[in-house]
């Protein structure tokens, strides 16, 4: 099992609701190779995801009585109280979507808006102590805040957590890498409408990247399924990468980080 005592700010986990929640599983299944758990009626059919036996995400069906919001993955950073840290975030400038709960002996969350709009969850570990899987083939591998109003998101979350903040010297793109130690980045912050980037009008949102084998079969699978590509797979220094939006709505990238192309960007401090 992964270390139960992540520091603050490290993402920990991803989920997200479905209305067909069966047909999330096919598609997720064939796209990045995950397997499921079974579905915890107690929880509201919350349901694990695994890569290779090891849980790396959830999917859920929406609960009874709750508004309906369009699919989309919900990336959590961990935190030692989430009732302070949430605290935090409010006096930030954050919204609370939900306040602090316990979810049995599982642990504790919070969901939070940033001042710039895109949503995060906090979770503080009971049982269930996150991924037990990063990195690799089928897991989560990375997180990134796409915003059209950067100074808000920048002004936020380094302060929330703490973050060292690297600026990515790229001539046409406004990028930061937040780290939680010296050459640890933990995420990315992209500004949209960047030439090279999401476009102009895209809502702000965390944009989270699952690795994969090859990232053209998965997205070949996507297309077959009834995705749309929002980026078609192109190297990178990182990886070769793709966007997607599945069937039901949910945006999120794939990426092969074996097959990279090009230098890696020089960052340099943006304290």
């Amino acid at each position: 099992m992964p270390d139960a005592t992540r520091p603050d700010g490290e993402p920990c986990w991803v989920d997200a609701t479905f209305p067909d929640l069966e047909g999330a599983k096919r598609f997720y299944s064939e796209v990045v190779g995950w397997t499921f758990g079974e579905s915890a009626p107690e929880y509201g059919g919350y349901t694990q995801a695994y890569a290779d036996g090891r849980a790396v995400a959830a999917v859920a069906p929406p609960m009874p009585g709750q508004p309906e919001e369009p699919p989309a993955w919900c990336l959590y950073l961990a935190t030692s109280d989430v009732e302070a840290t949430a605290a935090r975030a409010r006096e930030l400038g954050g919204t609370l979507l939900m306040e602090p709960m316990r979810v049995g002996d599982f642990g504790s969350m919070s969901l939070v808006r940033e001042p710039s709009g895109a949503v995060f969850g906090l979770w503080q570990s009971g049982v269930h102590t996150g991924f037990e899987r990063v990195g690799e083939e089928g897991a989560y591998c990375w997180g990134e805040l796409l915003t059209a109003e950067p100074d808000k998101a920048d002004a936020f979350l380094p302060s929330l957590f703490g973050y060292g903040v690297k600026k990515m010297r790229t001539p046409d793109m406004d990028y930061r890498m937040w780290e939680l130690a010296p050459d640890r980045p933990v995420m990315g912050r992209m500004r949209t409408g960047d030439p090279g980037g999401p476009p102009a009008g895209t809502p702000p949102r965390v944009q989270v990247y699952f690795a994969v084998g090859d990232c053209d079969t998965s997205v070949d699978a996507a297309r077959r399924l009834g995705a749309t590509v929002e980026l078609d797979p192109t190297d990178t220094p990182f990886g070769r990468i793709a966007a997607l939006v599945d069937p039901q709505g949910a945006a999120f990238s794939v990426v092969d980080l074996s097959t990279t192309a090009g230098e890696l960007p020089e960052t340099e401090s943006a304290a």
